[in-house]
């Protein structure tokens, strides 16, 4: 096969340094770019056109869930494994819901991540051994999940903005990062609030840290 060429996206600089070390001493693998946001990895993605995105699943601005379900719009071709330190069933099961054709825990990265890149390259899903049994009972249980119906309730452009004003940008900042008004902001926050029956920015940061969208020490 050629060069399997791949993005890698991760808001901490040694976390990207530590798998570029380890991606680079594989052949036939090329490291075409690396982003510290959500939004950046997009636009890379979109400019870049790689086989795969190894993809930090908090990340500020966007997180990875939002830009995986981005990525995979844009282009079903480029696949896009996660990186992450959570293994509940929440967490693994919206990766899989947003196109991810992997899932890797962070604390085995090291080891797993040369073998992620070759399933995924080859057309299969890859997850962390760690994290096979949640995946398994989750999908044989399908457990209800009250929280998530919530959630899901949400469009992209509210998950995007709610994300932000969980990170505490005001909306007329985040007017700005999404090129809108002030009053669409406004009006997106009214409506959050309202399908997840919140009433406070305290209660939606607490919301979106707990769905993963956001964490507090990204």
């Amino acid at each position: 096969m050629s060069v399997i060429r791949i993005l890698l996206a991760d808001d901490h600089d040694v976390v990207r340094a530590g798998i570029r070390g380890v991606l680079e001493r594989q052949s036939g693998v090329e490291i075409v770019g690396e982003a510290d946001n959500g939004r950046t990895a997009i636009e890379l993605a979109r400019r870049l056109t790689p086989n795969l995105v190894l993809m930090d699943i908090a990340m500020p601005d966007l997180n990875g869930l939002e830009a995986t379900r981005q990525i995979v719009a844009l282009d079903a071709g480029i696949k896009v494994v996660i990186l992450s330190m959570h293994s509940s069933r929440q967490f693994v099961s919206e990766v899989l819901k947003a196109g991810a054709s992997g899932y890797i825990l962070k604390n085995t990265a090291s080891r797993e991540v040369p073998l992620a890149v070759s399933a995924v390259v080859d057309g299969k899903i890859y997850l962390s051994p760690g994290i096979a049994e949640v995946v398994v009972e989750d999908y044989v249980r399908h457990v209800p999940n009250p929280g998530q119906a919530a959630f899901n309730q949400l469009s992209a452009r509210e998950r995007e903005v709610l994300q932000l004003l969980a990170e505490g940008k005001t909306s007329k900042e985040i007017a700005s990062a999404l090129h809108v008004s002030a009053k669409t902001i406004e009006s997106h926050r009214a409506q959050i609030m309202d399908k997840l029956g919140l009433r406070t920015v305290a209660e939606l940061t607490k919301f979106a840290v707990r769905e993963g969208l956001t964490s507090l020490d990204s």
